[in-house]
C-alpha cells in the first residue's frame, strides 16, 4: 500500500503541482484557445509559421511561451541568436527528446540521428574520418557519372514524345529523388539501385516505401501511438506498421549482408597485407571502426553500423534530393535568376561536356573544384536552403535546469519586461527551435527576406552575418556538435547536378500551385492533390543555345 500511495503521489506532483511552478509559465506567448487546445499548427505548418513567427514576436519578444501537446506541456520558441546558439552548443545539456528519438529509432535505428550522450559521441568519432575532404573528393565522379545518368535519362523521356519545343511535364521531385538515391546507395555501401532507369530493386523499394509511404499516410494519432504505446501495433497491426515491419526486414536482410561481406574483405586485407581499397562510407565507417588507434571501448557494433547507413540512407538522399528540388522550383519561378546562372555555368566550362565518361578523374576534380568556386552558384544555394530548409524545426529537452542567456529583451505575462538577461528553463522542459523561423526573419534579413534573392549574400547584413549556423549563417544544417556531418557531401551533389541539368535544360513552372508540408522534412504537393504524394511538376525543355 505504502508503494501504491508513494506512486500515486509522484504522479500528482508531477502532473499537478510541478507545472505550477513551471518558469516558463511566467513568461508572455499566445493563448492555445482553450485547455487541450496547441500553438503548435501555426508555428509547424510552413503555409503560415513565416506570419505565425513575426506576429509572436511583434507581440511577445524574441522568447515566449507556446503549449505544445496537451495542457502540461509549456514549451520556449526562441528566436534569440544568443538563446539559439546556447541550446545547439550544449548538446549533453539540451538532447532531443525521448519522443523524438523513439519515432526516428522505430524507422531508421538508433543511428546518430537519434543517439545521445557517449552513443552519439561514438558513433560521430567512429563516422567522421568517412567525411573528411580527401575520402568527398574519392566520391565526386559518382556524383557527376549519376548526374550525366539522370540527364540522359530526361533527354531520353523528351525525345521519345518529340517535345523538344514544347517541353516535356516532369515530376522533378521524384526524379531528383531516384538520382540520390543511387548516388547514396554507391557512395553509401557501394550498392547499385539503378533507380534512375527503373524502380524495382527490392532494397530500394524497401527504403523508399518506409521514407514516404510510412511517413506520408500515418496520420498524427497513430504517430502519438507508435511513441507511447509501441506495443499497439504489435498487437493489432495497421497497414503503416505492416509497411514499416516489412522494409525493415528487407533492409535487416540485403544491407546486414553487405556489412558482413564488406568486414570479411577488410580483414582479408588485413591479413594479406593488401588493405581493401573500398572507398564508400560503409568500408571508410567499418575501418575505421577497428583502426587499431581507436581503444575496445569505442567501437561501435554492426548493428549500430546497420542504423547509420539506415541514417545515411535517409539524410544524405532525402534532404539533397529535396534542397534539388526546391532550387529547381525557385529557379523556375525566377527564369532571370536561372539564366544568370546558366551564363555563369557555361562561362565557367566553354568547351561543353557531352559526357562525363569522356573525362578522366583529374578533369572531374578540376571541374568539381571550379564549381565549388561560382559565385553566383552558391549564392543561389545558400538562398535556396535559407528559403526553404528541408528540416522545418527541431526540439530539444532540458536535461537539468539552466538559465539560457538572451540578447533581447523577455516580456512577462504580467506586461512587464524581465529584468534578468537570461530564461529560466526546468529540467525536462521542451525548447522549440525554429530552423525557418531564423532563416526568414525580416529583422536579421531585411524586409524581402521571404523573397528570393540570391544577390544579398553579396551585402549580407550585419545582423544576419551574425547569426549561428554551420552554413551561411542558417540553421538549415543546424550547429553545434550535432550539426550535419555530411554537409560537404550534400554540396557536392547539389552543384554537380545544377551544372549537369542546367547546362541542359530549361526549367519553367507549370499551373499547379505548389504547396510547402511539413511532413517530417519540408515537402512539395500539388494544392488540392496532397493524397497523391510529394510531387513537383515542372515543364523541362532542352537548352539551345543563341547562335550569336
Amino acid at each position: 500500500m505504502l508503494l501504491v500511495a508513494c506512486l500515486l503521489a509522484y504522479v500528482a506532483y508531477q502532473l499537478l503541482l510541478r507545472p505550477r511552478f513551471n518558469p516558463l509559465l511566467r513568461l508572455a506567448g499566445p493563448n492555445p484557445g482553450g485547455l487541450f487546445k496547441s500553438n503548435l499548427q501555426p508555428v509547424m505548418s510552413p503555409s503560415v509559421s513565416p506570419r505565425a513567427h513575426e506576429t509572436y514576436v511583434h507581440h511577445f519578444g524574441r522568447s515566449f511561451r507556446i503549449r505544445g501537446v496537451g495542457p502540461l506541456d509549456e514549451r520556449l520558441l526562441t528566436l534569440d541568436p544568443l538563446s539559439v546558439s546556447h541550446v545547439l552548443k550544449n548538446s549533453s545539456l539540451y538532447e532531443k527528446p525521448w519522443q523524438s528519438r523513439a519515432l526516428i529509432t522505430s524507422m531508421i535505428g538508433c543511428g546518430m540521428l537519434a543517439a545521445e550522450g557517449q552513443v552519439h559521441k561514438r558513433q560521430r568519432r567512429v563516422a567522421t574520418p568517412a567525411f573528411s575532404i580527401q575520402n568527398l573528393r574519392k566520391l565526386v565522379p559518382l556524383v557527376f557519372k549519376k548526374g550525366t545518368e539522370l540527364k540522359d535519362k530526361w533527354t531520353e523521356m523528351i525525345s521519345a514524345e518529340h517535345l523538344e519545343e514544347d517541353g516535356k511535364v516532369i515530376d522533378v521531385c521524384h526524379w531528383i529523388s531516384r538520382a540520390t538515391f543511387d548516388v547514396i546507395g554507391v557512395a553509401g555501401f557501394d550498392y547499385q539501385f539503378n533507380a534512375i532507369q527503373n524502380e524495382t530493386n527490392e532494397l530500394f523499394s524497401a527504403y523508399k516505401d518506409m521514407f514516404e509511404v510510412a511517413i506520408s499516410q500515418g496520420s498524427e494519432f497513430s504517430t502519438i501511438l507508435s511513441i507511447y504505446a509501441p506495443w499497439w501495433f504489435k498487437i493489432f497491426p495497421n497497414n503503416v506498421s505492416r509497411t514499416v515491419d516489412r522494409c525493415q526486414n528487407v533492409i535487416r536482410k540485403v544491407a546486414g549482408e553487405l556489412i558482413q561481406d564488406k568486414k570479411r574483405k577488410i580483414e582479408e586485407g588485413q591479413k594479406s597485407g593488401k588493405p581493401y581499397q573500398g572507398r564508400d562510407l560503409l568500408s571508410l565507417l567499418l575501418k575505421s571502426n577497428v583502426a587499431v588507434d581507436l581503444p575496445e571501448d569505442q567501437r561501435i557494433s554492426d548493428e549500430d553500423i546497420l542504423n547509420n547507413v539506415n541514417t545515411f540512407m535517409f539524410a544524405g538522399s532525402d534532404t539533397s534530393s529535396l534542397t534539388l528540388t526546391w532550387t529547381l522550383w525557385l529557379l523556375a519561378e525566377n527564369p532571370q535568376a536561372q539564366d544568370r546562372l546558366r551564363a555563369e555555368l557555361l562561362d565557367a566550362f566553354p568547351d561543353q561536356i557531352t559526357d562525363v565518361s569522356d573525362l578522366n578523374e583529374d578533369e572531374i576534380q578540376s571541374m568539381n573544384e571550379t564549381l565549388s568556386h561560382l559565385p553566383l552558384l552558391h549564392n543561389i544555394i545558400q538562398e535556396s536552403v535559407r528559403l526553404v530548409p528541408p528540416v522545418h524545426s527541431s526540439i530539444r529537452v532540458a536535461t537539468e535546469d539552466d538559465e539560457i542567456p538572451t540578447m533581447y529583451p523577455v516580456k512577462l505575462a504580467d506586461g512587464s519586461t524581465d529584468v534578468k538577461k537570461s530564461v529560466s528553463i526546468s529540467k525536462g522542459s521542451f525548447i522549440h527551435v525554429a530552423v525557418e523561423g531564423f532563416n526568414l526573419d525580416k529583422e536579421f534579413w531585411g524586409p524581402d527576406a521571404w523573397e528570393f534573392n540570391p544577390d544579398r549574400w553579396d551585402d549580407l547584413p550585419e545582423a544576419a552575418s551574425k547569426l549561428p549556423g554551420l552554413f551561411a549563417n542558417t540553421l538549415t544544417f543546424s550547429a553545434g556538435p550535432r550539426s550535419c556531418i555530411g554537409m560537404r557531401f550534400s554540396m557536392i551533389e547539389i552543384k554537380t547536378f545544377l551544372y549537369i541539368l542546367l547546362t541542359r535544360f530549361v526549367f519553367k513552372s507549370t499551373e499547379d500551385k505548389i504547396i510547402k508540408s511539413n511532413v517530417v522534412l519540408t515537402r512539395p504537393y500539388i494544392a488540392g492533390k496532397y493524397r497523391d504524394g510529394s510531387q513537383l511538376p515542372l515543364i523541362v525543355s532542352p537548352y539551345i543555345a543563341s547562335k550569336h
